[in-house]
């Protein structure tokens, strides 16, 4: 039987702390699922709804996006997909008398894990100007006060409409129709917060802001670094995989500021060897100063230049643009700057060399821990300068594997969701539907949480996703969002982002991934696209939460009707009663999906899109070549007495959403606000273990940023180097501190000086 929510929020000031483990998954991981599992869904539903996750014939995890192979198990989840899949089949619910029960200001006191913990959201509520808590609203008057707030604007750029990656292709490509129809750009979403760095980079050197392998391609390689990246808590199912390939002789490198108990011992629950004993995977870590990717990629490029037979001449005289320039830089690069940029010695950068050169197929493979700095587009395009010089892309086992969070982060953006269209994606829009679309760009995140600010945005509309939460600046964001005439969540649990409102404000409650989809037209599907540019269906299998739910498809389409009105030209009333005609729309509009539905049909394990580099070796650059680059080395510099902090997740934890109090693979229960600090820079700096401290970010404009109440873990990370857990920490990232070109938050390093608690657990 499942149990009933917390009635008040958990202490969190003093958490536990004991030595981490040295291995992932296994028993502990199989009974913790089990746990969450029972606990929101109870025991029978446990048994419905995860058999029918990742399955072919049943709905895509609404964790991340790592691909299934063609043949899955049984049981195709991981611990973490589990609660999510558990957190929104929830029995609990959060019904209008919730609301009544609890002002906003009582909302905006609790923490995120309280409000997640309380269940699915079962109606539509509505603040009014001026009042204190949400009230039910029908779902006519909700559009209607939508309508009313987007047809007064002075102009359609000053709505913002923001795409969570769980959102479906079908819903966001109705949502950014929408959009332009009305006559925006301004589509901010997720992407631009994590791996828009990953697709300013890619696009400008082969042509394609996506990886270019597949499942497969993995199990094959000869070689697997995985830099910046933290597997065993954001992307288990990657274990695996990795696995597989160790399996069949495949070396593997980690390149992190923090050992990760994943890439130590994979304990594969599937296997009764994975149980007992576990894979080793990691064959060698190299535990790099946070920002040094750069300089370490750089430099092992100039040791394979100076390596006889080490370049693959003939690929690089076909295919690429730019090697000289890019040679003349990398044979400068220094070794003394390179050791003090990444925190290693001369030894492990030989030894990485040498697992490089025996390696005819290699796969490098990131997340945020490369993405979320001010030099994180020059550091990836130094990965793809290491790749293109021994070939190593577009031939199987080999390529770049940017591995995405969210489930469909990367199908929202084929969809359209994006603020700097390309023109030849809003001409085949504007042909298929008969609009004019704007050819202006509109606001990313950090661009729209600024024209908030500023007054330059009245209304904020939000499909999925915890906007307040997940974004840097926490007081700066917070206060844009009061600034708006009105704020609109499209949700289904409550979270942080529905307690930080404009003027007024709409939660409209949706279907998840797990619950059936009946339109006029039938039963419906979505689709999502993986990592990998996979595109497959997703089919729930639950009765929703409440009949009073709609489907995010379904919200569009009246949405743009009770707008736009008789002036649209556009079926959203056909799209709302099936889905496959959007579909039939989406395959004459996005290139890569023409026969959209029969293909699906025919691929009940999903479809590839194309992918010119991976497939034909072609690469669709200015140049018609892929391109090796040239930029100066960049690292942060750390002024003395302060560390470079990085903000990451905790296992009980999957983007803002917190599932529990523990982070069970770095040894701590009970507490989020901890800081790990490496013992001897903790003893440098007076840290005494449990003790409690502020943290004080520092940035160019001089304002003081504070994080407060944080216990000290003296914990193994890379000397000069800090990490907590986000939302918490999202207060010290300055608005304004991005990566240079992608302008995603350099959340990853952050300069921060340590102060006397203003408060410690225990005072009034």
């Amino acid at each position: 039987m499942a149990s009933k929510p917390p009635t008040g929020d958990p202490v969190q000031d003093a958490p536990q702390v004991e030595a981490a483990p040295h291995a992932a998954a296994g028993l502990p991981a199989v009974a913790h699922s089990l746990r969450i599992a029972r606990q929101q869904m109870g025991v029978r539903r446990t048994a419905q709804t995860l058999l029918k996750v990742n399955q072919k014939n049943g709905f895509d995890c609404p964790g991340c996006a790592w691909p299934e192979g063609d043949k899955r198990h049984t049981a195709e989840f991981c611990e973490n997909g589990a609660k999510a899949v558990a957190e929104e089949a929830t029995l609990r619910r959060v019904t209008p008398d919730f609301f009544a029960a609890h002002p906003v200001a009582d909302l905006a006191g609790r923490s995120g894990y309280w409000l997640g913990q309380q269940g699915r959201i079962t109606q539509p509520v509505y603040l009014p100007e001026g009042a204190d808590r949400y009230e039910a609203v029908t779902w006519e008057r909700a559009f209607a006060i939508i309508a009313e707030e987007l047809t007064a604007l002075g102009s359609p750029d000053e709505a913002l409409f923001y795409t969570s990656g769980r959102t479906s292709n079908e819903a966001a490509f109705l949502l950014q129709l929408f959009a332009r129809e009305f006559g925006t750009n301004n589509l901010p979403d997720c992407s631009n917060m994590c791996h828009e760095s990953s697709g300013s980079a890619l696009n400008e050197t082969i042509g394609i802001g996506k990886g270019s392998v597949f499942l497969e391609d993995i199990h094959q390689a000869d070689l697997i670094i995985v830099a910046g990246q933290n597997p065993g808590t954001n992307h288990p199912r990657m274990l695996s995989a990795l696995e597989k390939a160790k399996n069949s002789g495949a070396k593997i490198i980690s390149v992190n500021p923090l050992p990760e108990a994943g890439m130590e011992r994979f304990k594969n629950p599937q296997t009764p060897h994975g149980m007992l004993k576990g894979t080793p995977l990691n064959d060698l870590f190299l535990q790099i100063r946070i920002g040094g990717d750069q300089a370490l990629f750089r430099l092992l490029n100039k040791l394979i230049l100076a390596t006889e037979g080490a370049v693959d001449t003939a690929f690089v005289t076909e295919h690429t643009h730019g090697y000289e320039e890019f040679a003349q830089a990398a044979e400068a690069a220094d070794w003394d700057e390179t050791l003090t940029a990444t925190g290693l010695t001369r030894a492990e950068i030989e030894q990485a060399l040498a697992l490089v050169i025996a390696s005819e197929r290699t796969i490098v493979c990131w997340a945020m821990g490369l993405t979320q700095h001010k030099h994180s587009v020059p550091t990836i395009r130094e990965v793809v300068n290491f790749l293109l010089l021994r070939g190593n892309i577009g031939r199987p086992g080999a390529g770049v594997c940017p591995v995405r969070g969210h489930s469909n982060v990367q199908g929202d953006r084929t969809m359209g969701i994006f603020e700097r269209p390309a023109p030849a994606f809003l001409d085949a829009l504007d042909k298929e539907f008969g609009i004019t679309s704007p050819r202006h760009h509109g606001y990313d995140v950090v661009r729209s949480i600024q024209a908030l600010r500023d007054g330059e945005a009245k209304v904020f509309f939000a499909m999925g996703g915890n906007f307040v939460a997940a974004t840097p600046d926490t007081a700066v964001t917070e206060a844009a969002m009061r600034r708006a005439r009105l704020t609109v969540h499209v949700s289904t649990k409550l979270n942080r982002s529905h307690a930080v409102t404009g003027t007024r404000a709409l939660i409209l409650p949706t279907l998840g991934r797990t619950d059936k989809d009946v339109q006029a037209g039938g039963k419906q599907f979505v689709t999502v696209e993986d990592s990998m540019g996979m595109v497959h269906a997703s089919r729930g299998n639950l009765t929703p939460a409440s009949p009073h739910l709609l489907s995010e498809p379904a919200i569009v389409a009246r949405l743009a009707r009770a707008v736009l009105g008789a002036d649209s030209r556009t079926e959203w009333e056909e799209f709302e009663r099936d889905y496959a005609t959007i579909r039939d729309r989406i395959s004459r509009v996005v290139a890569g999906f023409e026969d959209f539905n029969t293909r699906l049909a025919a691929h009940p394990g999903g479809f590839a899109l194309p992918h010119a580099p991976r497939d034909e070796r072609r690469f669709p650059t200015a140049t018609g070549r892929a391109n090796f680059t040239a930029a100066p080395v960049e690292f942060p510099e750390l002024p003395e007495g302060r560390l470079l902090l990085q903000t990451l997740r905790s296992h009980d934890q999957y983007n803002t959403t917190i599932y529990g109090l523990d982070d069970r693979y770095r040894g701590i229960k009970n507490g989020r606000r901890v800081v790990m600090v490496n013992p001897d820079d903790a003893a440098a700096l007076g840290l005494a273990d449990g003790s409690y401290t502020d943290l004080v970010s520092e940035w160019k404009d001089g304002v003081e940023r504070r994080a407060e109440g944080f216990r000290v873990v003296h914990y193994p990370t890379a000397r000069g180097c800090a990490a907590a857990y986000y939302p918490e920490t999202n207060v010290l990232v300055p608005l304004g501190s991005t990566a240079d070109t992608s302008n995603t938050p350099a959340s990853k390093s952050v300069v921060v000086r340590f102060e006397e608690p203003r408060s410690t657990p225990g005072d009034d």
